[in-house]
């Protein structure tokens, strides 16, 4: 059985997030999706529980979807879940040289795979830090997160996100 994990501070999960896990749901028997508490990013706008629950939600539809929240090494988890590979998405080019140093440091201590699924021109621009402040300042974000993502920015911001 191979097992894809997708790891992602996803604050929030957005549908750039959605889209790799869609696909990476085709090309692998199970998806672990890992929301990850990154302390070098700055304070969540969610906590873990919350975006464990909008990730399950949003990804209802999928069947070979397994959520967990974690905060430590990845390859760790990678090792508890039987990851196949990591897999990550990338949206630009920029993303490539951090992401690639993450996966060689991984694979070196670990042995496991990354595989970078590029995303959709559609998503490409699309970055959680980027709806947190379009959210906040009162911009509309719904065309951008699934429906229970945008109902729970709403809850957190009513001013926005409508």
């Amino acid at each position: 059985m191979t097992v894809g994990l997708i790891p992602g501070s996803f604050d929030p999960f957005h549908n750039g997030h959605l889209e790799i896990v869609e696909r990476a749901a085709q090309i692998f028997d199970e998806i672990v999706v890992a929301a990850i508490r990154n302390p070098q990013k700055s304070e969540a706008l969610f906590d873990l529980d919350e975006r464990r629950d909008m990730i399950a939600e949003s990804l209802s539809h999928l069947e070979n979807i397994r959520i967990v929240s974690i905060a430590g090494l990845l390859v760790n988890v990678a090792r508890d879940v039987n990851a196949t590979a990591i897999v990550k998405g990338l949206r630009a080019i920029s993303d490539f040289e951090s992401e690639m140093q993450m996966a060689q440091m991984n694979r070196s201590l670990s042995g496991v795979e990354t595989l970078f699924l590029p995303s959709s021109s559609h998503y490409s621009f699309i970055a959680s830090r980027l709806l947190r402040e379009v959210a906040r300042y009162g911009g509309d974000v719904t065309a951008f997160v699934p429906g229970p993502v945008a109902k729970r920015l709403y809850d957190k911001f009513p001013e926005g996100t409508s």
